[in-house]
């Protein structure tokens, strides 16, 4: 059971930003703008969607799980920071507790690695 219940974990935490990252494809240039009117270089979107996308399979999939949690970590810490920063907004303020408390969730994930239905497990790293 702690093999299956690990496996729906990775699958629920990385979909957020799974699906983000493709929802940012799709929105490209509006997700530009966002992140210019905010003093973002737009320039940065891709390694974002890269990251985002790129380290969400491999969580799931179970594959380099450690590092690819580190990354989102330190993503959802500095996504909170720069896009999130008005916590007398409490929208921005749910945003910035959620990306916190979800760089939490990967920080377990880097700690603990992934359990036996992963890759990491099949090729012994």
């Amino acid at each position: 059971m702690t093999n299956i219940l690990d496996l729906v974990a990775r699958f629920f935490i990385s979909l957020i930003f799974l699906l983000s990252g493709i929802n940012k494809i799709g929105n490209y240039e509006g997700t530009v703008g966002w992140m210019e009117s905010l003093g973002m270089p737009g320039i940065f979107l891709i390694p974002a969607i890269i990251l985002e996308i790129g380290a969400s399979i491999l969580i799931i999939a179970g594959y380099k799980v450690k590092i690819s949690a580190a990354l989102l970590s330190v993503f959802c810490i500095a996504t909170a920071i720069i896009f999130h920063s008005d916590l007398s907004d409490q929208m921005h303020f749910i945003s910035f507790m959620k990306n916190i408390g979800l760089a939490g969730g990967f920080l377990f994930l880097v700690v603990n690695g992934a359990k036996d239905f992963s890759l990491d497990k099949k090729f012994g790293n």
